[in-house]
């Protein structure tokens, strides 16, 4: 078990001996709480979707930002989306990807995003530069940022909030104590809140992650899970995201006998990490895929996701961009 999993499994329990850090916790808010009302917020020139989190980890964030951006591009508007490109260090910022641009480049998430959406994304530590490249040099007449809800430098139209169903807020500190990046009055705050997985305790519109189809790494082709052969069901299980045992549980729920390799979220990955002393499958998250396809061997295979996300959310979102200017 890497460090960061080591820190996620107290975050997301109850361990007593966090408790020392509370000093520090409180300092921690209180910078959080003032840079809201410290940093002058500017506007980029277009409406700004914030689609992001208030805890530490994944919760599903990228599925939810291709399909509000799908959303938005079938009503009309030119979209562009902006990230940290987190992972990656491009020759110069901000940068716009291109089809050359790879996941040390530009980050996985960035790369991905790009990719499966066809879209204008840039990256940059400052989000208000790359979001104004984008509509100054795109023609882009509405921003998605993927992240960046505490990144107040840029100005927001509509702010959604991801929140992972199982694991919620965590132990409900701030850091270093708990997984929060803020205080959890801030989830208040926000215009919709997506819960990816649903929650009993938890208020928000549910929000699913499908897929079916593996993708070979080598050779492209696609496989339905349902078509998996029986005698290769046991497989080798990689996931190098926010909430790894999310993925493994969705592979048994497919039938396969999962052999698990959690990594720690933005995983550097080398060959070695993938190549296994057997001839069972690898299975692999699609933004793992995207930093591992240049080494797979051909028993490798992604699986693909898309947020199927509820539809009670959409016709609220479709009020929020009705207020916005028209495309």
């Amino acid at each position: 078990m890497s460090v960061e999993q080591r820190i996620n499994a107290a975050w997301y329990g109850r361990p007593a001996w966090l408790l020392l850090l509370l000093p520090l916790m409180v300092l921690f808010r209180v910078v959080a709480s003032l840079r809201r009302y410290v940093i002058t917020s500017r506007s980029c020139g277009a409406p700004v979707i914030v689609v992001g989190n208030i805890s530490v980890g994944g919760s599903g964030k990228t599925p939810a930002v291709l399909a509000l951006a799908e959303f938005c591009r079938n009503r009309g508007f030119r979209v562009g989306i902006v990230s940290r490109g987190y992972g990656g260090k491009a020759p110069y910022y901000p940068y716009l990807l291109d089809e050359n641009s790879t996941p040390s480049m530009a980050g996985d998430e960035p790369c991905l995003i790009s990719r499966r959406s066809g879209l204008p994304v840039a990256i940059a530590p400052d989000r208000l530069a790359a979001a104004t490249l984008l509509v100054e040099q795109q023609q882009c007449d509405i921003i998605i940022s993927d992240d960046g809800l505490q990144h107040y430098r840029l100005a927001r139209d509509i702010e959604v909030l991801l929140v992972d169903g199982q694991r919620g807020f965590g132990n409900g500190y701030c850091l270093p104590v708990g997984p929060l990046r803020e205080p959890i009055e801030r989830a208040s705050t926000v215009d919709l809140t997506i819960i990816n997985g649903g929650s009993d305790t938890l208020v928000g519109y549910t929000m699913t992650l499908t897929g079916d189809t593996a993708l070979n790494l080598v050779s492209g082709e696609k496989c339905d899970l349902c078509d998996w052969p029986e005698s290769q069901r046991r497989i080798h299980a990689v996931a190098g995201i926010g909430n790894p045992s999310r993925f493994f549980t969705a592979l048994r729920n497919k039938g396969f006998d999962v052999i698990e390799h959690p990594f720690a979220d933005h995983h550097a990955f080398r060959s070695v990490d993938v190549s296994f002393d057997d001839t069972h499958p690898v299975i692999m998250t699609e933004k793992d895929a995207v930093k591992c396809a240049p080494f797979a061997l051909e028993n490798t295979w992604s699986l693909p996701v898309d947020a199927d996300i509820d539809t009670a959310f959409f016709a609220e979102f479709a009020k929020l961009l009705e207020r916005l200017p028209a495309p």
